[in-house]
């Protein structure tokens, strides 16, 4: 489901017990200087990272101050991150001239205990290769480093390394929980581009190798994949990036099932496996 960019005024864009997406939560909030927000999601355990702009945050009374250091758009700075406990009151200022925060959730009944994730303590990846037209780098907020502090919620932000290519390429799926081949994860982005005037393309491809479908992603897209092989593309000419969202029904790592038309270029694309590793 492809959710075009739309001025939500701080209210989620996929909210508790979506129907497409019901293992997610996620929201847009943007804040002038010295404005606030606060927010409560019963049965999620959240995670909330500026875009850009600098906030501090309180969840029943763990705080961290000046949490974010990006100032013009994603690509200015390294992300950090603030992990808020199932059902936790969470409160944020903007500290800065203006900020926009993402907030992502999965669900999670158990409680846990709130963390910061500086930028020096991200999980980083790059793997690809120009040749295969895959080259991207991933920064891990919440991954494989903060392996048990985290409830069924994996938080990353994906890049493309130069202009245009392709994303989650050999095509996988993870609608299924059958272990050890494959678990059951909803996944949403919010995808930015470089220039802002560019644009990409998210495919969802069926099962049975029929046609499927194809959204045209723009700056702001929000895209909710519950099941199917679901790569996407930058123009050529444009630096994309998303951020994701993935949310375990029953476990935390992410088992990824690759289309078996299309699996054997595991093989061929240089640092693909250890990036499969990380989603854990």
């Amino acid at each position: 489901m492809h959710i075009p960019p739309f001025e939500n005024r701080n209210q989620p864009i996929v909210d508790v017990g979506n129907s497409t997406v019901p293992l997610n939560y996620f929201n847009i909030v943007k804040l002038r200087k010295c404005e606030a927000f606060s927010y409560r999601t019963p049965g999620y355990e959240t995670c909330i990272v500026p875009a850009t702009g600098t906030i501090d945050v309180e969840i029943e009374g763990y705080q961290t101050g000046a949490l974010g250091n990006r100032g013009e758009d994603v690509w200015d700075g390294e992300p950090e991150g603030v992990y808020a406990p199932t059902g936790a009151n969470v409160d944020m200022a903007c500290v800065s001239d203006a900020c926009e925060v993402f907030v992502a959730g999965a669900s999670f009944d158990d409680v846990l205990e709130p963390f910061t994730v500086r930028s020096d303590e991200l999980d980083l990846v790059q793997y690809g290769s120009d040749e295969t037209k895959t080259h991207r780098r991933i920064k891990h907020i919440l991954g494989q480093k903060q392996s048990g502090r985290v409830g069924r919620l994996l938080v990353s932000e994906l890049f493309t390394v130069g202009a245009g290519g392709w994303s989650g390429f050999p095509s996988h799926k993870h609608d299924t929980d059958r272990l050890p081949d494959e678990t059951h994860h909803d996944e949403t982005y919010n995808f930015r581009f470089r220039p802002n005037h560019g644009s990409g393309l998210q495919m969802r491809q069926r099962e049975d190798g029929s046609s499927g479908d194809a959204y045209h992603i723009v700056d702001g897209s929000t895209v909710c994949i519950d099941r199917g092989y679901h790569p996407c593309a930058a123009l050529p000419g444009y630096e994309m990036y998303y951020f994701t969202i993935l949310g375990g029904a029953s476990q935390r790592p992410l088992v990824q099932y690759f289309q078996p038309s299309h699996a054997y270029q595991v093989e061929t694309i240089p640092g693909i496996k250890d990036m499969i590793a990380k989603f854990k």
